[in-house]
């Protein structure tokens, strides 16, 4: 078998819905769908039992936490690759995986882009690095990873968010396992998760992390990144973690723009916005 997805869930009757329609509406089914439901009182356990005739595997019990759950599905995993959507989030289109399948061809990590419901596209590099992790991730929900990995570490249970981001640090810069991404649109992000409302707790876990794995000296390149080197880095990376980030990057532009008329000298911002605008 191809592909095993996992959804877990709790107390998200109305998310959990959302994303098993867009599991058994998928054109190609030549997959196994597995959820993992923590002990949900809110009536999800009905939802999964409604869908049941397509679910291969469900479970409603109470976890330690959503790696957990997790480590939970991919122990009953039988696909070569796992694909983790967990409740609220779904698969794009019907024809998703049909558009995929063919590309899963024994790379270890594959990954495509994550579409978040307020319209920002997040689309992984073609190349991971040290240096992108220390800023960045991988969305789980777009990405496709070798179920033979899991043999090598599972999900981290003493983190609640950051455990698939150490999983990607590990299997691709620890352990160099292959990767690729593909140009399709995997899913559809649900932005109230607690990975999107708790920021302080996932820094504060991601620099948990960092420690228990790189140097002091790698670390200092990582503080540098997060808070700036020049003036100019540090103006880019308040205006980034500003809500009215497209505004005020805008607003830099045009005063760059103006600067240029009346100097010899070129401005120019040279950092590019991670965002269209």
């Amino acid at each position: 078998m191809k592909l095993s997805i996992i959804t877990i869930n709790y107390n998200n009757r109305d998310g959990l819905r959302k994303t098993i329609e867009s599991v058994v509406n998928q054109t190609w089914q030549d997959f196994e769908y597995i959820i993992i439901d923590g002990g949900s009182t809110d009536g999800s356990v009905e939802v999964i039992k409604e869908f049941a005739d397509h679910i291969d595997y469900w479970i409603s019990e109470p976890d330690k936490g959503i790696y957990d759950a997790m480590n939970k599905g991919i122990d009953q995993a039988k696909g070569e690759y796992c694909l983790f959507m967990n409740s609220a989030d779904t698969i794009y289109e019907t024809t998703t995986l049909e558009n995929v399948h063919q590309q899963l061809d024994g790379t270890d990590i594959i990954s495509g882009s994550l579409l978040f419901e307020h319209g920002y596209h997040m689309i992984p590099p073609q190349k991971v690095t040290a240096k992108f992790f220390f800023t960045s991730t991988l969305p789980h929900q777009a990405t496709f990873i070798w179920r033979n990995l899991f043999d090598i570490q599972k999900y981290d249970r003493s983190y609640r968010i950051v455990s698939d981001w150490k999983f990607w640090i590990e299997m691709l810069i620890q352990n160099n396992k292959s990767y690729k991404t593909i140009p399709v649109v995997i899913a559809l992000f649900d932005n109230s998760g607690i990975s999107s409302t708790n920021e302080d707790l996932r820094i504060q876990e991601q620099q948990q992390v960092l420690k228990s794995i790189f140097q002091p000296r790698v670390l200092s390149d990582y503080h540098t990144l997060l808070r700036g080197d020049t003036y100019e880095e540090k103006l880019y990376l308040v205006i980034k973690a500003h809500k009215f980030n497209k505004a005020f990057y805008t607003l830099n532009i045009v005063i760059f723009k103006l600067f240029s008329l009346f100097s010899k000298r070129t401005a120019q911002w040279v950092k590019a916005f991670p965002f269209k605008i």
